[in-house]
């Protein structure tokens, strides 16, 4: 294992951070008062997610020069408090919510208006308490701050995925929330209980290397709770606790691009990620072995996950099952132990993001278009709809890790950490997952631009979603090639985290 030696970053004291928090929860507030005005509604929601984004971006300089923000809200106990933070781990996720949140406000609004969905005012003010809980996630100090953050992602996401209030999403809506509460509760509480009991803080430290688990602790103790936090973070998709996500798939397509792309499963591997390295450490992880048997569970569900996926022939749950696989990267990655392979992982996050919006943008606009959710309907719709299918294309390539879109540079990272690692097992994984993202993504592509029409008929009246929903496509798969090319922009942030 290569060694890891993070610079320990001056702490500054800035009560912005509290102030980047509470915009989208105030922003969700005032949404609720606006019901009886659809306009100012969507206006406020717009205003918010620029205003987070800036926010966010404000705090660029002082995480480049070094410094790591710090505000503290109040003290429980000694070593226990609700306080937030700013270093590179967190401007990675707080980067992607914030600005991703934008582009996902604007598509909403062309969605829901389009299909004429129901109860929009719920949706814009939960929809905001979901980024609230996002935003509280990536700046959380502590991992007290982070459960609290975390559970609240849970609640606020409930009334989304439930959001059609008929049999289907109730049921859908029963899992998603039986899972994640029950895996907090049993698994992931009692862990983060004892592990103050051992060490007296929960506060991350500011390096990755040591972790806060004492030397004192029994191995098998630091084993039980290392296993207990990884299935207890059951937002990160890991099998066997992943059922939750394709049930979720029954909420209306703005809600799955945020489950899969903007909070829900990226808070998961945050905070999955935010743990292995901050609570047990590189230094621990490699003393009782936990990284490579790590990296070969979620290798499981990588291959299994991308199996399923070939089957599903409904185009979101293909995509639901693609994003189970993918958010396995991330954590292969950090669990190598090694600089590329926790460079990988960790920009995987970013790159993850913007392609699989994209895939989910595209997924809505046929859907209101040409009102088909089954891939084996959409044979010629590519002629239709060549911007759409396009981005599908483009967006599909990430996934597969083809440059230059963004996939390719997550894949290139885990691909050379697997070999610092001397782990031929895991390259073979991440080989045999790439053919696999090929056979579940090209047919797409080909049926949509090269097959044809049932009966060789031409379907009348299909053409682009609205600008509305088109432009956001656009903007998001550009982001993913623009990252793919020039990855150094957020590189900076993911080599802040090993020095």
């Amino acid at each position: 294992m290569h060694a890891l030696t993070p610079e320990l970053a001056p702490v500054v004291e800035n009560g912005n951070l509290l102030l980047a928090v509470i915009i989208p929860l105030f922003g969700s507030l005032v949404v609720m008062t606006m019901k009886k005005h659809p306009n100012l509604r969507e206006f406020i929601s717009s205003c918010s997610s620029v205003l987070l984004f800036i926010m966010v971006l404000t705090f660029i300089p002082a995480i480049k020069a070094g410094q790591t923000l710090h505000f503290t809200l109040f003290e429980l106990l000694p070593g226990l408090s609700i306080s937030l933070r700013a270093d590179g781990f967190s401007m990675i996720f707080a980067l992607v919510a914030s600005s991703l949140w934008i582009i996902a406000v604007y598509y909403s609004m062309g969605y829901m208006r389009a299909h004429d969905e129901p109860c929009q005012t719920r949706f814009n003010a939960c929809f905001a308490l979901a980024i609230f809980g996002a935003i509280g996630v990536a700046f959380s100090d502590n991992l007290l701050t982070l459960y609290l953050f975390y559970e609240i992602v849970s609640v606020c996401t409930y009334p989304l995925v439930a959001h059609h209030q008929d049999a289907e999403s109730y049921d859908g809506a029963r899992k998603y929330i039986i899972y994640l509460t029950t895996t907090a509760k049993f698994f992931l509480l009692p862990a983060i209980i004892l592990i103050y009991v051992l060490s007296g803080s929960l506060d991350f430290p500011h390096s990755i290397n040591a972790g806060i688990i004492p030397s004192s602790a029994k191995d098998w103790v630091v084993i039980m709770l290392y296993v207990f936090c990884i299935f207890g973070f059951a937002k990160n998709g890991v099998m066997p606790f992943h059922h939750w996500l394709p049930g979720a798939m029954v909420a209306p397509t703005p809600v799955s691009a945020l489950l899969h792309a903007v909070a829900v499963v990226k808070v998961g591997v945050f905070c999955t990620t935010r743990t292995m390295l901050y609570v047990f450490g590189v230094d621990v992880m490699d003393k009782l072995n936990l990284g490579i048997p790590t990296a070969y569970f979620v290798g499981f569900t990588i291959i299994a996950a991308s199996m399923i996926a070939l089957s599903k022939d409904n185009l979101k749950a293909r995509l639901a099952y693609s994003t189970v696989s993918q958010l396995s990267y991330i954590i292969l990655g950090v669990a190598l132990l090694t600089p590329h392979g926790i460079e990988g992982g960790l920009i995987h996050i970013v790159n993850h993001a913007f392609s699989k919006i994209t895939l989910f943008f595209c997924a809505g606009a046929i859907y209101i278009a040409a009102h088909k959710k089954y891939i084996s309907e959409m044979s010629g719709l590519g002629r239709t709809m060549p911007f759409t299918f396009g981005a599908f294309a483009v967006a599909s390539l990430s996934m597969i890790g083809a440059p230059p879109v963004a996939g390719f540079v997550s894949k290139w990272y885990l691909l050379v950490g697997s070999m610092e690692a001397s782990q031929v097992g895991i390259l073979l994984i991440l080989i045999a997952s790439t053919v696999l993202n090929v056979g579940y993504f090209a047919p797409i592509t080909y049926k949509a631009f090269f097959g044809k029409r049932p009966g060789g008929q031409a379907e009348t009246g299909i053409k682009e979603a609205p600008l509305s929903m088109l432009i956001p496509i656009l903007i998001a798969v550009t982001i993913s090639v623009i990252i793919g090319i020039y990855p150094n922009f957020m590189m900076q942030f993911v080599r802040m985290v090993i020095g």
